[in-house]
């Protein structure tokens, strides 16, 4: 038998770091996110030889073990040793034999919630092949507590939930640790026009974005009101992008994400550089009326907003940072598992 899995990396359109402790603890959060079609992957293969093999193919990373209960976490493929350390401790209670083969689409780093979507994706292949009773709201909460509290790596909650529930989702993340995914019915014609508008561009480098995260976790725990009034302004962002793309009004859309990015800058040191600068300036020069950086910023993908027939002109203006513009699709399905 051979178990697989996928799960959707996701576009931060509002919104973002207002699911991050402790300011969505103190003031909750609200997040827009949209699934696109790019992917993390998962296959399981049983075995029977006592034996635990992790291999990550996008990062050439192998790792094996004889089958035990509890896994070091010692630094390689940590994800992948939490994840089994969770399965064995809440449901299983006694050691597997099996080899677990990952990809994802995008690199780490990149600000399309890489790490958890992944996270997402071996939990569904596990409970797949174990027939674990997990619903969404109970796979995104596990994926959430591996990654954040098991094994204590920065960062907010809606990658997990998107990956998840997949689709456009308005998400509210309340002061008592409840969340609220709420799937948005947008017309089609709509979505096709935000995905036409909507250009995605690698700036082909990577960020450690723990710690800017940290940094940002910081700024509200020590009050800084600068960092605490941009990211009110991020989750009123979140509520202005809902209402734009539900009511068809795309035209305003481009504005919103300026807003959200001149407030996200706000929120700690790094998320923005010279370059980072530069890349956004040069996309509005040519057509674009806004954009952001996607996840906590620093490096990764960047979003813009290129209304009328302006998209061909902004990727071509942007060939000269040496990055590359990727193509995608919105999806509507979340975690997919099957088994052959």
């Amino acid at each position: 038998m051979i178990i697989r899995s996928k799960a959707p990396l996701r576009l931060g359109l509002a919104g973002g770091g207002t699911d991050v402790s402790p300011y969505s603890d103190l003031y909750g959060g609200a997040i827009l996110n949209a699934t696109i079609s790019m992917y993390a992957y998962a296959t399981i293969e049983p075995r029977k030889n006592g034996k635990i093999v992790f291999r990550s193919i996008d990062k050439g990373e192998i790792y094996e073990i004889d089958s035990t209960d509890k896994l070091p976490v010692n630094g390689q493929l940590n994800l992948h040793r939490g994840i089994y350390n969770r399965i064995i401790k809440d449901f299983i209670k006694k050691p597997l034999s099996f080899e677990l083969t990952t990809f994802v689409d995008a690199p780490p780093g990149s600000g399309l919630g890489t790490s958890s979507t992944l996270v997402v994706a071996i939990l569904g292949a596990f409970a797949e092949w174990l027939k674990l009773p997990l619903g969404e709201y109970d796979m995104a909460r596990l994926a959430y507590e591996i990654e954040r509290i098991d094994l204590g790596m920065a960062g907010g909650k809606q990658d997990q939930y998107a990956a998840t529930f997949g689709g456009v989702n308005f998400m509210e993340f309340f002061k008592n640790d409840k969340v609220i995914v709420n799937p948005l019915r947008i017309r089609g014609e709509y979505l096709n026009e935000l995905a036409y508008n909507l250009v995605l561009y690698n700036t082909e480098t990577s960020r450690l974005s723990s710690k800017i995260i940290e940094a940002q976790s910081e700024n509200i725990i020590l009050k800084n009101q600068k960092s605490i009034e941009a990211t009110h302004k991020l989750k009123e962002q979140a509520i202005m992008m809902k209402e734009a793309i539900l009511k068809g009004e795309l035209n305003k859309i481009g504005e919103i994400l300026n807003f959200g990015w001149q407030n996200k800058k706000l929120l700690a040191s790094g998320i923005s550089n010279p370059m980072i600068d530069d890349i956004y300036n040069t996309a509005l020069k040519n057509g674009a009326s806004g954009g952001k950086i996607s996840g906590a910023g620093g490096g990764g993908f960047m979003i813009f907003y290129c209304p009328g027939n302006s998209r061909v002109k902004v990727i071509n203006a942007l060939k000269i940072f040496g990055g590359q513009s990727k193509r995608y699709e919105f999806t509507k399905k979340g975690l997919t598992t099957w088994s052959i």
